[in-house]
Parts: C-alpha cells; structure tokens; sequence
C-alpha cells in the first residue's frame, strides 16, 4: 500500500500544473536548497576550530550543546512559516477500502523525510567527524549525539505539525508559535528557567547512559499518537462541509457607484477583502507598509542614505499595490470560470482592481506626510515614488497579474503563506523596487538628488499620460491567457 501512495505521489506532482508551469520556480528552489547545505556544510566545518578560538579554555562538544536550546526554538520558529503538512489528496481515497489509518502513518511518515529534517545532518556529521578526529571523542559517544539530534529535529517536526493545528483555530495564527517560542526565550533569558543548562544536561546524560535516550523517544511517539488523532479525526469526505457558522455583517459600499460602470467589481474585490483571511492580510498590511519608515528614518546613519528614500517610498505608498496587485486574477480563482462565463467586459474587470490600487496609493501617500518631520527631502522622495507606483508599478503588476496561474484558496490562513506564489511573484519585484531604487542611487550618486527624484518623476508621468494605451496592451494579454487561466484555477496544484 505504501508503494501505491507513493506512486500516486509521484504522478500528481509530476503530472499537474505546478510542475508543467512553474518549472523556474522549482529551479529556484532547487537552488536555495543547495546554498542551504553548502552554509550548513561550512558552518559543520568550520564549527570546531571556531569554538575553540573563541572559548579555548572549554570543551567545543560542550559548548555546541549549550546553544542547542536556542537552535531548536529557531528551527521551531522557521518550520511553522515554511513547513506544511504534506497532505495528499486524501478524498478519492476515503471510498475505497483503505483503512484511515494506513493513510495517515503514510502522510506523518512523509514530514518525517522533509528538507528541514536533513539538513541539521549536514552540519552536525561534519561536526562530529572534527570531534572524533581532532577532539579525541569516541565513535559511539559521537553517533549517540547524533543520533539524539535527530529525535529532536523529529520532535521539532511533529510539534509543529500540533502548533499549526491550534493556530488555524485562531483569528492571530501565528499567536501560539510566539507566544511559546517567546515565553521559553523569556524563561530562559530572565533565568527563571534555565533550558540552556537543561537541554545541554540532558544531552550530557544521554551520551554518559545510552539509556537515556528513550526519554526523547517516548516524547517522540507522544507528539507523533497527538498528530495521528488530530489527522484521523478530519479525515472524512464531508469535513470541509462542516462549516462555523457566524452572523453576516454588511457593509456600506453606495459611494462605489460614484465609479460608475466598475462599481459591481470593485464592490466585489472589497467585500472579498474584507471578508477572508487570506485576502483581509492585504488590510493589515497597509500598517506594517505606513510605519515601515520608522525603521529606517529616526535613525541619522539612514537619514544621510538618500538611495533609500525612493525604495521606503515605493513600499510605504505602494504596500497595497504590491500585496494584492501580486495576486490579480488569482484572488477570483475559486469562481473564475464562473466570472468568465458572464457577459462582462475584461476591461472594466481590470480597470475595477487598478482604481482600488490607486486609491491605495494616494491613500498611503496623505497618511505618510507626517515623516516630512525628518526632512523635506524624504517627502519628496515619497511624492515620487507614489507618482512612480501609480504609472509604472500599477501597469508592471497588472501585466505580471496575465502569467498568473497558481490558485488561492481565501480561507487560509494568511501568516507566510506561500499559495498563490509563482515565478511571476519573485521576478516582479525586480522592475517593482530594485529598477528604481537602482536608477535613482546611481543618478543621485553621479549627479545629484533633485535630478533622480525627476527621472522618477517623469517615468511616473509617462506612465500615467500613456495609461490609456498600457491599459489596452495588458487586456490583451489577459484575454490572450484566459482559458489557460480558467485550465489552471480548475486544477488543485
């Protein structure tokens, strides 16, 4: 049975859309995965004479145990962003005579060959090698460490797994992961609790008693029994029917209809903000992107980068342009074939998501006046950069938005979450932010300010006096792409 999953495996991956569509972005990946393991190999390498360098009067295997409280709360951290359960799809299974069971060991025992698990390996074999050799440790002392590092990095997996489970039940997502990785930090950190000492202690006892090990092996089959219940008790065909059920609220949106013929659209996209978890991230956003400037500007050693100015003003004007402009059509994904099907014009659907943007963009602009407070100059970099979002941006994204062809699903939880990213979505942020930010430093580097801000300026303006014709052009391309679109949100990637 497990042979069979496992073929169904490699059929689904290699026979949908994600792998035919987004070939770059699996190489991208690939690529990210290798210069983890070279920094993870360097760092194996290069840990023993480190230590002994900067703590020569202490054991090296002694000291890397004591930081191993603070590696695991950061892999635990870095998991519950980018690790997911690797869910198969499990419904046309649950009619066949296949015991629940079968298929939930088979799901818990594939996280347990996930990419997180096996790079700690890579550090921590060219580690142990250096202790053997150069440390005068025994071979079976060593592997018993490693083997103990393991169980932990599974240990790490599987709670993970129970995390996400409470943080999907939750409206902040990303509350239970903080509130326990920062609560440990805290213990430790105020020495209420020491875990530093703890962890290194119980590391010690393992390697000193073998025995010992099957203490980190129960709590590894405690938390690998808690996933088995949590999975089995969702999987049934009629789970996802079963829905919260909660008092509908309306909202006022008549001042739409000033906008005339675009008024049902842009009804539309505001409810769907306002109204899922996914798309509602686009709103939370627009306070991270207006107080981004106080990261930088009540500094003095940013204040005189003036290359920056112009980038800090891209996102904190555009933050909206670029978290929901990315994701154009995608957001419509679950009901597109649906929307194409109507008698409606593709232009005024666009036109609707372009004017919100804008808006957004004025909007951001007015709000961030008050950081004139660090200078004139800031605020006319801001002024440019909002005129450079709305003439260049805004056509970059709505063009990127025409090679769209990963789906959304809006109830997801919106905390680092990756579904709806493609290789548009990482390509797009070069002409985005880098393109300006590169060509007003070198202007303002060459020349001087006021001739980058009016570069920016002018690409701005143009943009805006030629609105008309981009705007026919990018209809085009989304006209030209919509029965692939409709083929790609019909599949489930």
């Amino acid at each position: 049975m497990i042979k069979h999953f496992l073929n169904l495996e490699w059929k689904q991956y290699f026979r949908s859309s994600y792998w035919q569509k987004n070939i770059l972005l699996n190489i991208l990946l690939v690529f990210f995965a290798l210069y983890f393991v070279a920094m993870f190999l360097l760092m194996g390498v290069a840990m023993y004479p480190l230590l002994k360098e900067f703590f020569p009067d202490n054991d090296p295997f002694v000291v890397f145990n004591g930081f191993l409280f603070f590696w695991i709360l950061g892999d635990l951290f870095i998991r519950f962003f980018f690790q997911k359960l690797p869910v198969m799809s499990v419904k046309p299974l649950l009619v066949l005579p296949i015991k629940r069971k079968t298929v939930v060991n088979f799901v818990l025992g594939k996280s347990a060959f996930s990419f997180f698990n096996f790079l700690p390996l890579f550090a921590i074999v060219p580690f142990g090698i250096m202790l053997v050799s150069k440390g005068g440790y025994e071979t079976s002392t060593i592997l018993i460490w490693m083997l103990t590092i393991i169980i932990l990095t599974l240990i790490n997996n599987f709670l993970n797994f129970i995390i996400e489970s409470l943080s999907s039940e939750t409206e902040l997502s990303f509350l239970p992961v903080i509130l326990l990785v920062g609560g440990l930090f805290a213990l430790n950190h105020f020495n209420i609790i020491s875990f530093t000492d703890l962890v290194a202690n119980g590391i010690d006892a393992i390697v000193a008693n073998p025995a010992m090990l099957l203490v980190p092996i129960l709590l590894l089959a405690v938390l690998y029994y808690i996933n088995f219940n949590i999975l089995r008790k969702k999987l049934f065909l009629d789970s996802s029917l079963k829905k919260k059920t909660k008092e509908a609220s309306e909202t006022n949106l008549e001042w739409t209809k000033k906008f005339g013929d675009i008024a049902p659209f842009m009804q539309l996209d505001l409810k769907l903000i306002t109204r899922n978890k996914r798309a509602k991230s686009s709103l939370w956003m627009l306070g991270l992107g207006l107080l981004y400037g106080l990261f930088f500007y009540p500094q003095p050693m940013y204040r005189e980068m003036e290359f920056m100015f112009v980038f800090i003003g891209i996102f904190v004007t555009g933050i909206f342009l670029i978290n929901f402009g990315q994701f154009i059509p995608a957001w419509d994904s679950s009901y597109y074939k649906l929307l194409m099907s109507q008698n409606i014009k593709y232009e005024k659907y666009l036109k609707s998501k372009f004017t919100l943007m804008i808006m957004s963009v004025i909007i951001m602009f007015v709000l961030s006046i008050p950081y004139v407070y660090f200078g004139w100059k800031i605020l006319i970099a801001h002024f440019a950069a909002a005129i450079y979002n709305i003439g260049v941006n805004s056509h970059v994204i709505m063009l990127g938005g025409s090679f769209n062809r990963k789906k959304i699903d809006l109830d997801q939880k919106a905390a680092f979450n990756f579904q709806g990213t493609g290789a548009v979505q990482w390509l797009i942020g070069i002409p985005l932010m880098v393109v300006p930010m590169g060509l007003f430093g070198a202007l303002n580097y060459f020349i001087n300010f006021e001739t980058g801000i009016a570069v920016i300026l002018l690409m701005g303006l143009l943009g805006i006096m030629f609105h008309q014709k981009i705007m026919k052009f990018i209809t085009q391309k989304y006209l030209d792409s919509k029965y692939k679109m409709i083929d790609a949100f019909s599949q489930d990637n």
